[in-house]
């Protein structure tokens, strides 16, 4: 994996560039033009650390954001809170929209969808 690199003549940082004539790559200032080879073509690696099967997370402060709709008719499983904010999003390995809601007391947050 490549680090950030930095010039040794002015210490400013060095940006990827190519030879596309010699395919190569190399890191240059953009300051005093100094130049050197990769010795790695990679100059970006973006590592996923979970399974493809995973949901994806419904945040807790979700119930806070003023811009979703709420909804008073509904009551919170856990703790019977009155209120709860409420989204449409497509469910994995579900055809249509599913409806989901976020308790909006602030000790619960309980997620649920119907």
């Amino acid at each position: 994996m490549s680090t950030m690199k930095f010039c040794r003549e002015c210490n400013n940082i060095l940006y990827p560039k190519e030879d596309r004539d010699r395919r190569t790559l190399f890191f240059a200032c953009r300051n005093c033009e100094h130049q050197e080879v990769s010795d790695n073509n990679c100059v970006y690696r973006n590592e996923v650390h979970h399974t493809a099967g995973e949901r994806t997370q419904v945040l807790q402060d979700v119930a806070s954001d003023p811009t979703l709709p709420r909804t008073k008719t509904v009551r919170c499983a856990l703790c019977g809170h009155g209120e709860a904010v409420f989204f449409q999003a497509t469910a994995r390995g579900e055809e249509g929209m599913t409806l989901f809601f976020v308790c909006c007391s602030p000790d619960c947050g309980h997620r649920w969808r119907e």
